[in-house]
């Protein structure tokens, strides 16, 4: 273990009973079965090639208290902690890091390179954002997909806090996707109703209620093109068209596709034309995207499949708003990166900006 997941482990004591505290004095006795070494300060610990973070006194009129840490903290400090410990000052990325108090239920700390002070959420767009052991409750409205009718009631906020939190939390994974896709790549275009949802005023057109329809049938400009690349392995990026041409789709996935992979796709031009540009080894695959009887492995079946999850997904919404719409495809591509076995704490990560594909290239 290292020495910032021990600091939290510390402090996470605090929380337990006294049966609980007899019960891990045990543990530990019966596991002690090395000799006891004197810690020097000469000889700190090192913790991703940097200088261990020393434990510094925490005094009461900066912050600090004996009064313990909640359990409900327990996971945002442990999400905390692991961006402390993957990037390091946020001003600078130096891992030379010193213990520097606590404030408003977050341990502080200085760099010794620039000399700035910080906790783990300076610069994330979770700074500044109150009410911290609610928000394990509000990772876990994320896991089920909630409405905000019904995380607001979960976590016993109004609706407009719940509302606020839920971008909060989202933001940093409309930027969490792979650097770059492998092996086979299925790409192609699907088309999202646009919605002025919570617009007020101003409106181009008349409202509709409960996401409603469009007023052509087919493509319009009421549809909203979004790209999905999606590799044999799951890595998935998307992006949100202006319109659907080759010099759009080659903003989205110029470096992320390359000559080393093979792409597949049903032949529309903007995407052809892209890996003709970039010299990509392009498939075109016939109406519906099935594989030849010459190629079974070349197909668009995985990403057209994400496609139907995508739009099964967003449908209790009743039509999100365009202006969140790269919220949702983070935070579905969140859900699709992590799996089933998802936990608050992994939730609390990514709002932090450590989410599943940023870990991959730690």
């Amino acid at each position: 273990m290292n020495t910032i997941a021990f600091e939290a482990w510390l402090e996470a004591i605090r929380c337990l009973t006294v049966d609980q505290r007899q019960q891990v004095l045990l543990a530990l006795a019966e596991t002690d079965d090395s000799p006891r070494k004197a810690a020097t300060a000469e000889q700190p610990p090192v913790v991703n090639g940097a200088r261990a973070i020393r434990t510094r006194a925490v005094r009461r009129g900066k912050g600090g208290g004996d009064s313990g840490t909640p359990l409900a903290l327990v996971p945002v400090l442990a999400a905390a902690n692991s961006r402390i410990e993957t990037r390091g000052c946020p001003h600078c990325g130096s891992q030379s890091l010193v213990s520097w108090g606590q404030a408003s239920g977050l341990p502080r700390y200085r760099c010794g390179d620039c000399r700035r002070t910080f906790n783990a959420l300076t610069g994330t767009a979770m700074a500044n954002l109150r009410k911290k052991e609610l928000w394990a409750k509000q990772a876990e409205a994320l896991e089920t997909g909630e409405s905000l009718v019904a995380a607001a009631r979960r976590c016993g906020v109004a609706v407009t806090t719940a509302f606020r939190w839920r971008h909060r939390f989202l933001a940093a994974s409309t930027h969490d996707k792979p650097a770059k896709l492998t092996g086979i790549v299925e790409a192609d275009e699907t088309f999202i109703l646009e919605s002025f949802k919570g617009k007020r005023s101003g409106l181009p057109r008349p409202a509709r209620e409960r996401g409603g329809k469009a007023a052509k049938r087919g493509l319009s400009a009421e549809q909203i093109p979004v790209l999905v690349a999606r590799d044999r392995s799951g890595a998935t990026t998307d992006a949100i068209l202006p319109k659907l041409s080759r010099a759009a789709v080659t903003a989205a996935l110029g470096g992320v596709v390359t000559p080393a992979n093979q792409l597949c796709c049903d032949g529309g031009k903007a995407i052809v034309g892209f890996a003709r540009k970039g010299q990509i080894p392009c498939h075109i695959l016939p109406t519906p995207g099935g594989p030849r009887p010459k190629a079974p492995n070349l197909h668009i079946d995985n990403v057209n499949g994400y496609h139907g999850r995508l739009k099964e997904w967003l449908r209790p919404f009743h039509g999100v708003a365009t202006k969140y719409l790269d919220h949702y495809l983070g935070w579905r591509r969140t859900v699709e990166a992590l799996g089933g076995d998802i936990q608050p704490e992994d939730w609390l990560r990514s709002a932090i900006g450590i989410g599943p594909y940023q870990q991959k290239t730690q």
